[in-house]
């Protein structure tokens, strides 16, 4: 399986918590709505709101996420139900390296991928370190797994819920839209409408654990 991390892992958008630490949550929030629609380029959208990050300490990162990530609910489920069936779970994101760590080992993947934010001396810079990763890079990182596991694209499972998910949901063998912008619904062969990621479990027919 590889999976989105913000609004489908997490109930958040990290990028949005961490602009509304430093009072510039609307302005983020409304381009992060954007480009999640497919309506604004990723790559660009994520530079520009990266960029009004610049002074945040380091230190706010972890601030944020003790107390704002939280996990969507069944995520442990999940990738608990997923490696039952003998599955690897791989989180990959348009976000950043810092979260997508402790997501992951929170969550119980195996593995992630995501954009670094540059920091200079414990302060963010506004910037991210160069090539991005948007949604052609998370479809790279599907095939590089996909490649190191000796498997098709038959056998992967895709999650996400935005535009820059569309890729990889329609080159996975199942392609699953977590309660989706309508861009990745139209990319997906299954909509999951309701926020609980057990039913992805169902739409794969891979039992629950006990």
């Amino acid at each position: 399986m590889i999976a989105d991390m913000d609004s489908t892992i997490i109930e958040n958008e990290c990028i949005d918590e961490l602009a509304d630490a430093v009072g510039v949550g609307a302005q983020v929030a409304e381009i992060t709505e954007r480009a999640m629609r497919g309506e604004l380029d990723f790559d660009d959208a994520l530079r520009e709101r990266v960029a009004m990050l610049k002074g945040l300490p380091q230190a706010a990162l972890q601030e944020v996420y003790d107390i704002r990530i939280k996990l969507t609910a069944g995520a442990r489920e999940l990738t608990a139900g997923l490696h039952a069936a003998g599955a690897k779970c791989v989180l990959v994101s348009g976000g950043f390296t810092f979260f997508t760590s402790r997501v992951a080992e929170a969550a119980g993947f195996d593995g992630h991928h995501a954009n670094t934010l540059e920091i200079d001396d414990g302060i963010l810079t506004g910037r991210v370190v160069e090539p991005i990763l948007g949604a052609d890079a998370k479809v790279e990182a599907m095939k590089a797994h996909m490649a190191d596991l000796g498997i098709n694209a038959a056998s992967v499972l895709a999650v996400g819920d935005g535009a820059n998910d569309a890729p990889m949901l329609r080159a996975a063998g199942l392609g699953v839209a977590f309660c989706p912008k309508p861009i990745a619904a139209e990319a997906a062969d299954v909509v999951v409408s309701d926020r609980d990621l057990r039913l992805v479990l169902d739409a794969a027919g891979v039992p629950r654990p006990a």
